[in-house]
């Protein structure tokens, strides 16, 4: 089930307690991507502990706040520091941030996470544009599997909009592909074995988070775009040992890369 309407009402108080700007497009930040926020104007910052039922991150990397300001001379939202399936949130909790962006006026939504690269093409630093995803968490954001086949009709992430983000980033000579998601629970990275199942299936990529959002914003009426940066490849695809400390690096490392896109995929939604 959903969280009460009253606090999703009280958290729009809240937030338009700090300012009274109404966000046209929401942008939710993943691991060491926190800095994209940088790249906006006349900013805005709500913490999370400051809004009645925001679910507060505890993961390194993921600094818990909406940022609120102009980027391209459109209006956003910025989630920083969502929340995962392994910290224990049931699954309506991680979309509340979703629902409240669009309470307070975000129809498009961008999101983005660091991912381990399955397809073989892909190298650390390689941007994907997320086609369509494979929910193996088996969980819904209403927090009602019954419900799972409730959605609408069409894709989850805009191809429209996903065909101009793309175009943009070829133009800026950026290692873009497009790909499958894999949702995990985590913690735990995935053993080879369970790869080579992925591989099978068709994911590109994987990671544990982004599908909960994704399906609640389409659920919602809003324009989605997915954009992975590929941190490192998954388990057994080389013999490189996974650590989350190469995740924050590689974000790091491309940060400017992705601010620039970003920007990009805002200016032509």
């Amino acid at each position: 089930m959903h969280s009460a309407p009253d606090d999703l009402d009280e958290a729009v108080a809240a937030v338009r307690g700090h300012t009274e700007q109404a966000p046209e497009v929401a942008l939710i930040l993943g691991s060491g991507l926190g800095a994209l926020a940088e790249a906006a104007a006349d900013t805005t910052f709500v913490p999370a502990a400051d809004i009645p039922g925001y679910p507060e991150s505890t993961v390194e990397g993921h600094e818990g706040r909406l940022v609120v300001g102009t980027l391209e001379g459109t209006s956003v939202v910025f989630v920083q520091g969502r929340v995962h399936l392994y910290e224990g949130y049931p699954v309506e909790r991680l979309v509340f941030p979703v629902r409240l962006v669009h309470a307070l006026g975000a129809e498009q939504m961008v999101v983005t996470n660091s991912a381990g690269g399955i397809n073989r093409t892909f190298r650390p630093g390689t941007l994907m544009l997320i086609t369509d995803h494979l929910n193996l968490a088996f969980a819904s954001p209403d927090g009602d599997e019954k419900r799972a086949a409730e959605n609408p009709p069409g894709p989850c992430y805009d191809p429209a909009w996903t065909d101009r983000a793309e175009e943009r980033a070829l133009d800026l000579g950026l290692d873009v592909r497009r790909g499958v998601y894999a949702w995990a629970r985590g913690p735990s990275y995935e053993t080879p074995a369970e790869i080579r199942a992925l591989e099978r299936l068709g994911a590109d990529a994987i990671g544990m988070s982004t599908v909960p959002e994704a399906i609640q914003a389409w659920r919602l009426g809003m324009a989605v775009v997915g954009l992975s940066t590929i941190t490192n490849p998954a388990a057994g695809i080389s013999d490189e040992k996974l650590d989350h400390d190469d995740v924050l690096a590689v974000g790091e490392r491309v940060r400017d890369e992705l601010a620039e896109l970003v920007r990009e995929i805002v200016r032509v939604g």
